[in-house]
């Protein structure tokens, strides 16, 4: 049996939980977000606590049982405190800015990248340039309610300017370990 999966879900205040069929709708404070649940999987409502369940016990029951759970609370912790993935730009001449909801980079290229933020997500700007002196990299937050969504941003943005191992210049999550290699020596 899963142990994730038989944890219970514990519904926080000013959150409601609709189960409608197959279908999960939890409206927050944040927002609203909507999930199908697999047609193995049931949902059950008890007093302020979500559990799930698999409808037979067999191998893929139990196996889903723990990414159900996981899912159901992502979207509890969502629409009450919201997710957000922290990126940092490092190189010199590299600077983030917001162009209205759109994220403006520049990144060594000989035009701007710009993002759109799509529904949902939200782009905040905490250090727009990077500075050598204090080596202080210039920073933002991509933030929302759906986690997988503020995931994939901040990898497609990452991709732009993945951080090169020579001189670790490039696009990295916050706390991010850029593995050094060493560069050419001159032979004697």
């Amino acid at each position: 049996m899963s142990r994730i999966g038989r944890q219970p879900i514990v519904v926080p205040d000013g959150v409601e939980v609709e189960i409608k069929g197959g279908r999960l709708t939890v409206t927050g404070p944040k927002g609203k977000q909507n999930m199908t649940l697999h047609p193995q999987m049931r949902l059950r409502n008890n007093e302020g606590a979500l559990t799930v369940a698999p409808k037979r016990d067999d191998r893929t029951g139990r196996s889903l049982q723990g990414l159900t759970r996981s899912l159901v609370a992502n979207l509890m912790e969502g629409v009450t405190r919201g997710f957000e993935k922290r990126l940092e730009i490092v190189g010199v001449g590299y600077r983030v800015d917001l162009e209205g909801t759109a994220l403006k980079l520049q990144v060594g290229f000989s035009n701007p990248m710009f993002f759109s933020a799509p529904e949902g997500i939200e782009f905040v700007v905490e250090n727009p340039v990077y500075q050598q002196q204090g080596s202080r990299p210039a920073q933002f937050v991509v933030k929302g309610i759906d986690k997988q969504k503020v995931g994939e941003i901040a990898a497609e943005i990452r991709s732009v300017r993945p951080p090169e191992p020579y001189k670790g210049k490039g696009i990295r999550y916050e706390g991010e370990y850029v593995r050094r290699k060493a560069g050419k020596t001159a032979g004697a």
